[in-house]
């Protein structure tokens, strides 16, 4: 699973048999220290209950789809969770 923070909400005009009603948001990766990775990338939303601001975690390729109801369905990354805290330990 992938850390990330979402930034943003994505409207589609189309969207594919399957994937109607779930929401789509821009999500900011983030590294397990919390510092912005890369650009951000559009995730669908398999919780529903996402939004702006929040930190989750969400999975990738094949395993993002099958995150959904729908799981033969064209999605690239899927949010799985909220994430209410993270705690690492000290580096010795």
């Amino acid at each position: 699973m992938l850390l990330g923070r979402i930034i943003g909400t994505v409207v589609a005009t189309e969207v594919c048999e399957g994937l109607k009603g779930v929401p789509y948001l821009l999500v900011q990766p983030l590294s397990p220290q919390g510092d912005e990775r890369g650009e951000p990338i559009v995730c669908a939303d398999s919780t529903n209950m996402a939004g702006p601001g929040e930190l989750v975690y969400y999975e990738g390729g094949r395993e993002a789809a099958m995150t959904l109801r729908e799981t033969f369905v064209p999605v690239d990354h899927a949010i799985v969770g909220i994430v209410d805290d993270v705690h690492q330990e000290p580096s010795k």
